[in-house]
């Protein structure tokens, strides 16, 4: 007779432990609070497809393997040659084609370590420069969210800078639809394993079964009474823009004075919003002290540079708060390991992006996803040649 574990949530963490359970064979039980399977992988419904979160996948870790192994990635899309020459950085009040001074030299310097226990304002300020630091800080929020990225360790942010701005190409990912038809993907080849999913479930009790909790932080720390599960993220203003198309508009911008960050959904899938329009997403890291105004009103600034006249050409406009969005963020003397444990006790297993698994966003969610239903699985008695 099949083991029973429950997994609650059903993003990218609570769909891939549900898939990893029940290719073991376990009977799986999946409650989605939501009428609507993503967590933060969810987009507006066309004809215009904006991402809540994440829509990119880096193609360089075992979370991409996981996916590619089982059929759940799809058509990719693919960029075309003119994106290079519209993508730049802001740095000094305009945008520019060419990386702000330290980058490429910091790039270069990929083998060197960078303290876990140093900030990485103070640490990379005195090998490459107060001002290459600080803009260096500023370009890769566009994965912390956060509004002083140089407050981080300095490991982590050192990692963070090689795997965006250095990757083994071809490294970035993009889904043809969007992550919703990974989504589909994935629900679908959980129900085709036997997965019951149930939407609008709300679990308020951990059940007497192994149990994944497969949700954001702050959810999980109600749901197990548990006030030690919390850790750093970011918090930022997102404006997503339809215009009509024009020559010129920027491809990419990543923002080098203020932390903002600029791209274009359509140039590579054109399916994300209706023939002859442009589907822009930006996102601004928020201040300590700063309203959703003010920070509403800096990445507008920024869309001013990348998408000229687009107030004047708008078709569909979006603004929200993104929350808890970049997933873990390391301070220093912190590291991946330091975070919420996965395996809590009590056959009770945590998933997520701010649990102890490496990656960044998302991938923290996948394996950490794999790694906690490999715990279930023991749990609940499924024999170790079933879980390999």
């Amino acid at each position: 007779m099949a083991r029973e574990i429950v997994v609650v949530g059903g993003g990218l963490a609570g769909l891939a432990a549900s898939i990893a359970c029940a290719e073991a064979g376990a009977a799986v039980t999946l409650h989605e609070a939501h009428s609507t399977l993503g967590g933060r992988g969810r987009a507006t419904p066309p004809p215009y497809v904006a991402h809540e979160g994440a829509h990119v996948f880096y193609a360089d870790g075992p979370h991409w393997t996981w996916l590619v192994e089982r059929g759940l990635v799809g058509d990719l899309a693919r960029i075309p040659v003119r994106a290079a020459l519209v993508a730049g950085f802001r740095y000094g009040g305009e945008l520019r084609r060419r990386p702000f001074p330290g980058l490429l030299r910091m790039i270069r310097d990929r083998r060197r370590a960078a303290p876990v226990d140093r900030d990485f304002a103070s640490w990379a300020g005195e090998r490459y420069g107060e001002e290459a630091a600080r803009a260096a800080a500023n370009a890769i929020a566009v994965v912390t969210f956060d509004a002083d990225t140089g407050r981080l360790s300095a490991a982590f942010v050192w990692e963070l800078l090689h795997r965006v701005f250095a990757p083994a190409p071809p490294a970035v990912r993009y889904v043809v639809g969007g992550w919703p038809t990974v989504f589909e993907r994935m629900a679908r080849r959980a129900r085709q394993l036997g997965v019951r999913i149930e939407l609008n479930s709300r679990v308020t009790r951990i059940p007497s079964t192994p149990t994944i909790v497969a949700t954001e932080l702050a959810s999980a720390r109600s749901l197990l009474g548990d006030d030690t599960l919390e850790w750093e993220s970011g918090r930022c203003v997102m404006l997503d823009l339809a215009v009509r198309r024009r020559r010129g508009d920027f491809f990419i911008v990543f923002d080098a004075d203020q932390g903002g960050f600029h791209e274009c959904y359509t140039m590579q899938d054109p399916s994300l919003a209706p023939a002859g329009e442009s589907l822009f997403q930006l996102d601004m890291p928020i201040r300590s002290g700063e309203s959703r105004a003010d920070a509403t009103t800096r990445v507008e600034r920024l869309a001013d540079l990348a998408v000229p006249g687009w107030r004047e050409r708008t078709t569909w406009k979006r603004t929200a708060v993104a929350r808890g969005r970049s997933g873990a963020l390391d301070l220093p003397g912190r590291t991946w390991r330091d975070r919420p444990a996965i395996v809590r006790g009590g056959d009770v297993f945590l998933a997520g992006d701010m649990v102890a698994a490496p990656g960044m966003r998302g991938e923290i969610s996948l394996n950490s996803a794999v790694v906690a239903a490999r715990a279930a699985l023991r749990a609940a008695g499924v024999p170790a040649t079933a879980r390999r």
